[in-house]
């Protein structure tokens, strides 16, 4: 069967699973938005208004005060009637109207609205910056290291794994012991250690790359396990007896002809740890030691959520949380759905060879 009958069964399959493919969509949809984060935002993720401090969310509305219906959706601007406990009440004597496809600082937005009001979707924080607006933006932070941590990891998995099952012998042990050594050790912990290492006045910039090849030095020696596994049956079929033959070189062999046969589980067990990267860079940006501000993740905008007080006043800080909560979620029903949709025993599972 051909590589594209193959794709074609693997996605009929999985959307047979409704909460494998509603989980996909989702996974995408916050994708698509992370990606265009700059244009769907009403504001960039630094923009601060002090007087507006724990603003709670503004709303949209289409009904006045009077009880009049506009087309127009707008928002009303709100006063702070008690600085101490950040109340607000709306002043429902003048309505801004919302815009789309507006031009604010040097290039065009979604949506908004004039000063001196301001649209807050989801709330602000203690800077007055928008929360919808940070947490699109902390999405692309967020989502951008768990995934690039995850495929470098499974890039050196792959590779170390293939290795030690193909050359076996000393290089088995060395290999296999070496990523013992690393899983012998609590994830946090090591996380937390090595990203000590480097020093605290590194750019927000360095601090990304950083955890990403952090993250991944980390990740790749279960996988490694596995593959190496896999490799020491594979290696024993007749078309790698036959690339040998022809002189193939032995790196061409693990390459082209061995680690290809373990696409199928590769791909669950990526889509399976997306969750455990997402979880390391939100604990690392939660304890202060990840992404620093004013630039946003997920995890340094929960760490606001650590005060009883600002969760009594300001609940919606806590939303970051529930989009972490939910993406692992998802991410865990997409890898069970793929699981069962490779799955070359269940009815119309594929094999990819």
């Amino acid at each position: 069967m051909q590589q594209k009958s193959n794709f074609r069964i693997v996605i009929n399959r999985l959307r047979r699973n409704k909460m494998a493919w509603f989980a996909m969509w989702i996974i995408i949809a916050l994708a698509f938005f992370a990606l265009f984060a700059d244009f769907i935002s009403p504001y960039d993720y630094d923009e601060q208004n002090r007087t507006k401090s724990y603003h709670p969310s503004t709303g949209i509305h289409f009904i006045d005060a009077e009880g009049r219906f506009h087309l127009r959706p707008f928002v009303y601007n709100y006063n702070l009637v008690d600085p101490v406990f950040k109340r607000y009440e709306p002043d429902t004597s003048k309505r801004f109207p919302i815009y789309f496809f507006i031009k604010r600082d040097g290039g065009y937005r979604l949506f908004g609205t004039e000063d001196p009001s301001r649209i807050f979707l989801l709330g602000s924080d203690l800077h007055g910056r928008d929360l919808f607006t940070r947490l699109l933006y902390g999405a692309r932070i967020s989502l951008s290291i768990s995934i690039l941590g995850v495929l470098i990891s499974f890039v050196l998995g792959l590779l170390m794994g293939g290795i030690a099952g193909y050359f076996g012998g000393k290089t088995d042990n060395i290999l296999m012991r070496l990523g013992e050594i690393i899983m012998a050790v609590p994830g946090i912990y090591l996380l937390l250690a090595l990203r000590a290492i480097f020093p605290t006045s590194l750019s927000p910039v360095q601090v990304y790359f950083f955890i990403i090849l952090i993250m991944s030095f980390i990740g790749w020696a279960g996988l490694a396990r596995v593959i190496r596994g896999m490799v020491l049956s594979i290696k024993e079929y007749d078309f790698v007896t036959a690339a040998k033959a022809i002189g193939g070189g032995h790196l061409r062999i693990i390459v082209r002809h061995i680690l290809p046969n373990t696409l199928s589980y590769t791909i669950i067990a990526m889509t399976l740890s997306v969750p455990g990267y997402i979880i390391g860079e939100a604990a690392l940006s939660f304890l202060g030691l990840g992404i620093q501000e004013p630039y946003p993740s997920w995890g340094n905008m929960l760490s606001a959520a650590q005060s009883i007080r600002v969760l009594t006043s300001a609940p919606w800080i806590l939303i970051p949380g529930i989009f972490i909560s939910v993406t692992i979620i998802c991410f865990n029903l997409l890898g069970d759905g793929l699981r069962d949709a490779f799955d070359p025993k269940a009815t119309g599972g594929v094999e990819i060879k």
